[in-house]
């Protein structure tokens, strides 16, 4: 019998350390992806490094300065991890690259690295981060959602909030900030409370870019961020809000319960992974809330370096972490493979 050499990948990890906390999953999911047999070497990069300014700041050059993933790689608060064993690399010596950056991304990077590093494949795909990346997405997926609407102007605003009370969220912030709530003429702009009149006048000569909500009154029973990858559903979290806010995300305040995910997200997500596929999105995040009828209601979807999966995994006592690298994993050699099957005169087309 012939023995075939399994290929070995070289993955390229870009990450900004310098918010990190001990909570942050980066870590852990580099090790797990270390382990797997077809993994030659990963190389971390960060944007927390004055030295990979050039790259991640100017995107003049092809050359990081990256640190070799081994079992001491682990969060420290002084970042020994970036600091030991560096050396210089040029990106386009990996097979693929994995971000984990934190958001906001800006379309000029995420270009920069669709068109310098062509061959590379890039998780999640620039492109779909980009285009994922604002809150206006979720209208390709109305049925999903509670009622909504594209404010860019006061009277969009004005329109919407006659309905019923609304939530504005801004098209391209994260974590829960800059959202706003109305209700009829008061208004809740982060833990300020003020009247219509006054929201309205700070408006004045900005440029106004909300994903008007409907207020679901059932908010208090919880956030749930399920996490997907590759297609499969992984678990998922309750985020609750603290006492006397609405906000549930953790950022805010919020706090991290187990949970389990309904038929009906099931259903959301059926619904979205494959829009999501075709744009090279290969883990994410789905958040849900509960509808005024009683139902689960897609709220966000976040594309860009999902976390919680080790705290998921650490709850419902399931090795989480290695699935989701495992179905990484697959996805870049099935990738590998579909390009190499693709006849060379289509690759330059």
């Amino acid at each position: 019998m012939k023995f075939i050499k399994m290929k070995k990948y070289k993955l390229l990890v870009l990450t900004d350390h310098s918010n990190h906390s001990s909570e942050n999953s980066l870590y852990a999911l580099v090790q797990s992806m270390s382990k797997h047999p077809q993994c030659a070497q990963i190389d971390v990069a960060t944007r927390g490094d004055a030295e990979n300014h050039l790259f991640f700041e100017k995107k003049m050059s092809r050359n990081l300065l990256v640190s070799k993933v081994d079992e001491s790689f682990a969060f420290s608060v002084d970042g020994q991890s970036f600091s030991k064993n560096r050396r210089q690399e040029n990106v386009r010596t990996y097979d693929a690259i994995w971000l984990r950056m934190p958001p906001p991304l800006s379309n000029d990077f995420l270009m920069y690295l669709i068109s310098e590093f062509p061959n590379q494949i890039i998780i999640n795909n620039p492109i779909g981060i980009y285009k994922t990346g604002t809150k206006e997405f979720l209208t390709n997926f109305d049925d999903c959602c509670p009622p909504m609407a594209i404010c860019k102007s006061v009277k969009d605003i004005d329109q919407f909030k006659k309905r019923f009370p609304i939530v504005l969220k801004p098209f391209r912030d994260y974590g829960g900030k800059g959202i706003v709530r109305i209700d009829g003429n008061t208004v809740w702009d982060g833990k300020e409370q003020k009247t219509y009149a006054q929201f309205v006048k700070q408006l004045a000569g900005k440029p106004i870019n909300y994903l008007g909500v409907k207020f679901l009154k059932n908010v208090g029973e919880g956030d749930k961020r399920i996490i997907v990858v590759n297609g499969q559903i992984l678990g998922a979290s309750l985020r609750l809000p603290a006492k006397g806010s609405w906000i549930c995300n953790v950022a805010q305040g919020g706090s991290s319960n187990i949970a389990e995910v309904e038929p009906a997200e099931i259903a959301i997500i059926r619904k979205i992974d494959p829009t999501l596929s075709k744009m090279g999105i290969v883990m994410y995040g789905v958040d849900t809330l509960v509808d005024d009828d009683g139902k689960r209601v897609l709220s966000e979807i976040n594309t860009t370096s999902i976390g919680g999966l080790p705290q998921i995994a650490k709850m419902q006592n399931k090795p989480l972490v290695k699935q989701a690298t495992d179905l990484i994993w697959e996805y870049i050699i099935d990738s590998e493979k579909r390009v190499e099957t693709i006849p060379q005169a289509e690759l330059r087309e």
